[in-house]
């Protein structure tokens, strides 16, 4: 294999010279070899429109020369396409500050612009106003709400609309509802549809409440939040190059002391991901409650049989989907803890927990865009409802004697009920038998299309 001699403030490294890394990349590569997780996608891509917007804005302070920041703008435009992703291979388990990311950046940057006839030195001009104690938190918080915008809010919005069709098509159903697990009084299945569609709603909302926090930027703070060797109004300039190139409004954070050393809105807005995690959790285990069986369940509702079940039970399909997403809300329930231990441990003017915040919470949003897309297409699309099912355990239940309440009081109610578990027949039978209704006043007052 052939290498070349690259060179840092430490001396020589040799680097496989069909690489564009650097001595402080590989420097990384060799002394982190921890684990498989390597630093998110996502993380890159922000990097890759934060230093073009710094470059942007360093032409315009004079910092740059036009030539050395189109060099860079070019080559960074190529890493958001995707380009070049073999070039960075570090691992999430390296400095806590992602030095060692934010050098490999500026490296390779400097190594495809020479290619283009521009030389750029990483640390001089490819991370000129700049410091890794502002570039990386600024790309953490660049990444986390471009992921927010551009995938878990699509999803969450394509499966609150399959819902929204769902409880249209299902007004006229009527169905026993349950609470402790057990029989409780009735209720549309459009109603509790729409239980489900809030579920996904609520959370979006809350997410999108967390936007602007997140979009406030530590660029311009470099080393400890002071500043130092960035020009002023560097943070305004690079914010407003940053929200031309993603579409998504950026400040800068006014407080750059707090924007280093502080994780709260990446924990607050991964609060939002944990609480759409929760009530993903719960619509799927509705779902596959609702769906068990075929004969030895609930079995109110169908959804689609997309795989075999079983390797040794012929016939048997499962409920595969819900499975997925559940196990996806325990994934990010377990972010969410990483999330808050890490950021609690932000000291004196840095937090140097953030490739593992940056992982966890990239993580998170994909891992529930994906799974909501999936679970939409592949079961919530096809839910319909066994009408006949849902009849026969609605007129079987006991609970409609609710409704008889005001007329027979509470503990005559409650008799009649404990009468027709006891004894086996209908709760019509039970009412009757002890004298406290007709037949026919009973048909009139049991109407559960009265008591939805």
């Amino acid at each position: 294999m052939h290498q070349r001699i690259e060179h840092d403030t430490m001396g020589e490294v040799l680097v496989d010279a069909d690489r564009h890394w650097g001595a402080q990349t590989q420097r990384s590569l060799e002394n982190f070899r921890i684990g498989t997780e390597k630093m998110p996608r996502e993380i890159l891509t922000a990097f890759a429109a934060l230093k073009e917007a710094c470059a942007r804005a360093n032409a315009d302070f004079g910092k740059l020369s036009r030539r050395q920041a189109d060099a860079i703008g070019a080559v960074c435009e190529k890493l958001r396409g995707g380009e070049y992703e073999e070039e960075f291979p570090l691992s999430v388990w390296q400095t806590g500050s992602g030095t060692q990311t934010n050098m490999n950046v500026n490296e390779v940057i400097a190594h495809l612009a020479a290619e283009q006839g521009v030389e750029l030195h990483p640390n001089d001009h490819v991370n000129a106003s700049q410091s890794s104690n502002d570039t990386f938190p600024s790309a953490l918080h660049i990444a986390s709400a471009l992921a927010v915008v551009e995938q878990v809010l699509p999803a969450a919005g394509r499966l609150e609309e399959t819902f929204a069709r769902l409880e249209r098509e299902n007004g006229d159903v009527i169905r026993i509802g349950r609470t402790h697990l057990q029989d409780a009084t009735p209720l549309r299945f459009s109603q509790e549809i729409s239980g489900w569609r809030e579920l996904v709603a609520a959370p979006c909302r809350m997410l999108r409440a967390a936007l602007p926090e997140l979009c406030a930027l530590a660029i311009g703070g470099t080393a400890v939040g002071t500043g130092l060797n960035a020009p002023k109004g560097f943070d305004r300039a690079v914010c407003r190059e940053l929200s031309g190139l993603t579409g998504v409004e950026f400040v800068p954070d006014e407080n750059k002391f707090h924007a280093l050393t502080s994780k709260d809105a990446l924990t607050f807005a991964h609060g939002a991901l944990k609480a759409l995690a929760a009530n993903l959790m719960k619509i799927a285990n509705d779902i596959r409650w609702e769906s068990s069986g075929p004969r030895c369940g609930m079995g109110e509702i169908h959804i689609p049989e997309n795989e075999p079940g079983s390797s040794i039970m012929p016939g048997k399909v499962n409920p595969t989907q819900c499975e997925a997403v559940t196990m996806v809300a325990v994934q990010v329930m377990g972010n969410d803890a990483a999330i808050g231990f890490a950021a609690s441990q932000g000291n004196f003017q840095l937090n140097v927990f953030l490739p593992v915040c940056a992982y966890n919470f990239l993580q998170s949003a994909r891992l529930l865009a994906d799974c909501m897309d999936s679970f939409r297409k592949n079961c919530v699309e096809g839910i319909t409802a066994d009408r006949e099912q849902m009849a026969y355990n609605l007129n079987n239940s006991l609970m409609l004697v609710t409704c008889l309440t005001p007329e027979i009081g509470y503990e005559q109610a409650a008799q009649c009920a404990k009468k027709a578990l006891r004894e086996g027949i209908t709760l019509k039978e039970a009412v009757v038998s002890l004298g406290l209704l007709s037949a026919e006043e009973f048909d009139e007052a049991v109407r559960p299309e009265k008591m939805v």
